[in-house]
């Protein structure tokens, strides 16, 4: 079979809302550590891992071996109606790592579910329904998810069951904020915090949710702090905290095992997915008990936590642990993100490389100008490519290339990596300008 032909069946069936990357699309049809192969016998280097989930690679034997285990069993499924030994031990372990204090863990197929969850605890718990959310934000393709999405790219409903005042993100290139240095951003955050709480809201709010570092946003991120200063805001009424830890959690950024320890606080519920399947539908919220036990009826999640997902999760955790992968993430990261940074400062259609670890991403403007390029950013997307390098694309305006590559990146493959990624941005560049 032809990708043509599987091309003209996927838009017979499936609708036009799913996007599909490359002016070509590609099927992928087998993967070994961080590179696959494609229906066409093209092989790539990626750095996107099914956008940031594959994150120990591909076949990896450990977690391969987990989950050939539990299915001898011949038990793929029980529902939490029963006792899930790989559940249990899989939650013992997050929420020892969560560094939340008395933790419980609810595991869910997927992030949006995670989201999902985190709001019915903290509304149920506060006995509100308002919210504070950030702009340029994603949390999720759900019902409540997308109401706290504050990015209109990807809120597909103007309906919304909760009641949300915003407050302004990292955004280092355009907005109120953008203009201050750090300190004075964290203070005037500060200032908009209190303002938003006096004139948008009725009453007691129920949370704040926030990701350390915005994944479909394009990679922003605020100084390092501010989650601190805005909750010391939050508790003078008891308001909550959610991290939303998707993206961010697991070692990623390299500094830290969560996003949230760069801010030097402590989130009342916590939000995880993607990379802790490896691939395998895997997620959950972790947070104190006395907020977690506040769902008021019976509640579970028919596949969230199943055997088969909770054994590839505890392999690919002990895996992570056991190899210091997060260590590897700074490291390899460093490569990435000072190469980037050295090999395109000449070029004025790149306005900044930013992000943390391996968890990194390049905004494309028009030269001269913070004005979003969105064709170069495509440009530069569609040479990835050709050169054999998978990336992402993301951010509020979809200027923006992103990479997440695996944990596992070898320092080798990262200067591989780089080398296709500065070519693809010079080709980029050079074809916008005019002749």
């Amino acid at each position: 079979m032809t990708t043509d032909d599987l091309l003209a069946r996927h838009r017979a069936v499936l609708p036009t809302w799913m996007p599909l990357y490359y002016d070509e699309p590609i099927e992928l049809v087998s993967g070994s550590g961080r590179r696959v192969t494609d229906a066409q016998g093209r092989t790539y280097l990626d750095f996107f891992g099914g956008v940031l989930t594959t994150m120990l690679g591909y076949d990896i034997p450990e977690v391969r071996e987990a989950v050939e285990r539990q299915l001898r069993t011949g038990v793929v499924h029980t529902s939490t109606l029963y006792l899930i030994r790989q559940q249990v031990e899989l939650a013992e372990k997050i929420a020892r790592l969560s560094g939340i204090p008395d933790a419980r863990v609810f595991f869910t197929n997927s992030g949006t579910e995670a989201n999902e969850a985190a709001l019915l605890v903290a509304t149920n718990h506060r006995r509100s329904h308002q919210i504070l959310a950030v702009r340029n934000s994603y949390h999720g393709r759900s019902y409540a998810a997308m109401g706290v999405t504050g990015n209109r790219g990807w809120s597909a409903s103007p309906l919304n069951p909760l009641q949300v005042a915003w407050l302004h993100s990292g955004e280092r290139l355009r907005g109120l904020l953008s203009r201050l240095d750090a300190d004075e951003q964290v203070d005037a955050a500060v200032e908009d915090l209190r303002e938003v709480l006096a004139t948008q809201t009725a009453g007691d709010v129920a949370a704040l949710i926030a990701e350390p570092i915005q994944g479909v946003g394009g990679f922003v991120h605020p100084p390092d702090g501010l989650f601190a200063a805005w909750k010391k805001v939050l508790d003078e009424t008891g308001i909550l905290f959610i991290a939303d830890e998707v993206q961010t959690g697991w070692g990623r950024t390299g500094e830290h095992f969560w996003g949230y320890q760069a801010h030097d606080v402590t989130p009342d519920l916590l939000t995880f997915a993607k990379g802790i399947g490896n691939g395998f539908a895997l997620a959950g919220v972790v947070g104190r008990a006395e907020v977690l036990e506040s769902v008021p009826a019976i509640s579970f999640s028919t596949f969230g936590g199943n055997p088969v997902s909770t054994a590839a999760g505890n392999a690919v955790l002990d895996y992570l642990l056991d190899h210091d992968l997060q260590a590897n993430a700074a490291r390899t990261g460093a490569i990435l993100a000072d190469g980037l940074r050295a090999a395109v400062a000449d070029l004025d259609c790149v306005a900044e490389v930013r992000g943390k670890g391996l968890m990194l991403a390049v905004e494309f403007v028009h030269p001269g100008t913070t004005e979003p390029d969105p064709a170069c950013a495509v440009r530069a997307f569609e040479a990835c490519r050709a050169g054999g390098l998978l990336v992402g694309k993301g951010g509020l305006h979809g200027n923006v290339l992103r990479m997440g590559p695996p944990l596992t990146l070898t320092e080798e493959e990262a200067r591989k990596g780089l080398a296709i990624l500065v070519d693809a941005i010079r080709t980029a560049a050079a074809a916008g300008v005019p002749a």
